[in-house]
């Protein structure tokens, strides 16, 4: 990502609605274990660093960082925020056995897909035997549009494929679906319009002027999942991929 993406990034993570929405589905998916007292959270690429308060403000919780980016380290430092270091998702600063929770948010899919199994192994390597992942990447190489270039997305995963990526890692899954699928026919819609050659470019931008109350359309739908992944519901397809795992095992070799 640019420096530019970045800026608008830490403009828009807060209220936004997609990330406001994604979260509450975070929320609701990983519930349980945020629960727990003195948890140890890391933040696998944490972008300009919204998330960071937003788990932190839990009872008895530290919370860490990092994102290899010059621009996304500025934003984290500017929140306040200082258990934070500039580094690889493959080559995590943190010592084996540190972390009960590790968060992913759409980093992995910014590596070549070459490098994906280091990264995971890395989430790996820092998690404490039980601890969770939860990793979250876009969804259907079919779906690839200018938004991918703009923002370094090489990859787009299929459940099978990042499924058993996981669990050839050492990894117990214990929840998976695609999300963002009740907008399924209004995403559709925007990459047709995109491969035609119209609105090329990131789709995380503000609403144009005079559109902003779909702002909470959007959001208010795309909440529903989390009521819908609440009820034990899954999605067969969706902008994104979700996937939620336990440390269970040592990587196979």
């Amino acid at each position: 990502m640019r420096a530019e993406d970045f800026e608008l990034l830490y403009k828009l993570e807060e209220k936004y609605w997609w990330f406001v929405a994604m979260r509450q589905i975070t929320d609701t998916v990983a519930a349980a274990e945020l629960q727990k007292p003195n948890l140890r959270i890391l933040d696998a690429g944490c972008g300009t660093g919204y998330n960071l308060g937003h788990y932190g403000a839990g009872a008895s919780r530290e919370v860490y960082g990092f994102d290899i980016a010059d621009a996304a380290i500025e934003g984290v430092r500017k929140r306040g925020f200082r258990k934070i270091a500039q580094a690889s998702v493959t080559e995590i600063p943190f010592k084996p056995d540190s972390f009960d929770i590790v968060f992913s948010f759409d980093v992995v899919c910014q590596l070549p897909y070459e490098r994906h199994d280091a990264a995971l192994r890395e989430m790996h390597r820092v998690l404490k035997p039980g601890g969770f992942l939860f990793i979250r990447v876009p969804a259907f190489m079919w779906l690839r549009s200018s938004h991918d270039d703009e923002l370094k997305t090489f990859y787009r995963y299929k459940r099978e494929e990042l499924v058993s990526g996981l669990v050839r890692l050492g990894f117990t899954i214990e929840w998976t679906s695609y999300a963002n699928g009740f907008l399924f026919p209004v995403i559709l819609l925007r990459r047709l319009i995109k491969h035609l050659g119209i609105g090329k470019g990131t789709d995380v931008k503000p609403l144009p002027r005079g559109l902003g109350w779909l702002d909470t359309v959007f959001r208010r739908i795309l909440e529903r999942e989390a009521n819908w992944f609440k009820s034990g519901k899954r999605l067969p397809f969706g902008l994104s991929l979700v996937c939620y795992a336990r440390k269970d095992s040592p990587p196979f070799q």
